[in-house]
């Protein structure tokens, strides 16, 4: 069986439909649903006991922290992790998954597919250890085998990106990583605040595991070109509202014949 981990935090709407997409859909593939809920303080925990899922509360939340406490939590021997705000789409999702781990014994783990970029190097055959970061891992829906990761865990000290280090550092050690034609959707809208404290961890987490440096020139650069196109994109907008609103007035004037 399959043990599916939730990482949550303030997302009761999208965790209740995640939930129930696996309980009406995929019920008979998973050995059981844990969330693992980063201090919510919404409407969570209710949620997920609506739908029998454990729900556990982690205080200290890091990227790599959360998913080595996540796996502790699993009794099965493959984990599939996923963020409240994605879900499983195609009918067969676990059961392409268990079949996957089933036909490579040296298998760690398996990336499903949410995007044009996941299906065109799965097509293409563009593996992990060609293209670690998209071909690798991805925590919104991905699944490992348990054995491998109590032999290598996830590191905690990574500011995020835990997947894809996770995914270098078990390619080292000879294990496989691969795609699997399991397909899951990820729908978020995040807030202004939410896509900075993505940014610094992201500057940080490019930093440390490809090792994209910065500088003060590539800095002010970015900062020039993001000036330029919210001056462009303002103009842009404004001349489509008023060519709208021209259209409509002529429009107001002049109207077809109705069917």
């Amino acid at each position: 069986m399959i043990s599916v981990v939730i990482r949550n935090k303030n997302q009761e709407k999208a965790l209740g439909f995640l939930l129930k997409n696996l309980k009406e859909r995929y019920f008979d593939d998973i050995g059981e649903i844990i969330v693992i809920d980063n201090l919510s303080s919404d409407e969570s925990e209710s949620v997920s006991k609506a739908y029998g899922a454990r729900f556990i509360t982690i205080n200290n939340f890091s990227y790599g922290g959360s998913a080595n406490f996540a796996a502790e939590q699993t009794k099965f021997p493959i984990v599939v992790m996923f963020s409240a705000h994605a879900y499983p789409v195609s009918h067969d999702f676990f059961k392409l998954i268990k079949q996957k781990f089933n036909e490579n014994s040296n298998l760690a783990g398996v990336r499903c597919l949410h995007s044009p970029n996941d299906y065109q190097n799965y097509i293409n055959k563009v593996s992990a250890k060609q293209d670690p970061n998209k071909s690798g891992l991805i925590f919104s829906g991905s699944a490992f085998r348990k054995s491998v990761w109590e032999k290598l865990s996830f590191r905690e000290d990574v500011a995020t990106f835990e997947d894809k280090e996770w995914t270098t550092r078990v390619l080292k050690a000879g294990y496989d990583i691969d795609f699997v034609p399991a397909i899951f959707c990820y729908q978020i809208s995040r807030t202004k605040k939410q896509l900075f404290f993505r940014f610094k961890n992201d500057v940080v987490g490019n930093y440390q595991l490809w090792h994209d440096d910065v500088s003060f020139m590539a800095a002010s650069k970015g900062f020039v070109i993001s000036i330029f196109k919210l001056f462009k994109g303002f103009f842009v907008d404004l001349w489509y509202a008023l060519k709208r609103y021209f259209y409509l007035i002529k429009f107001i004037f002049n109207k077809p014949e109705k069917f």
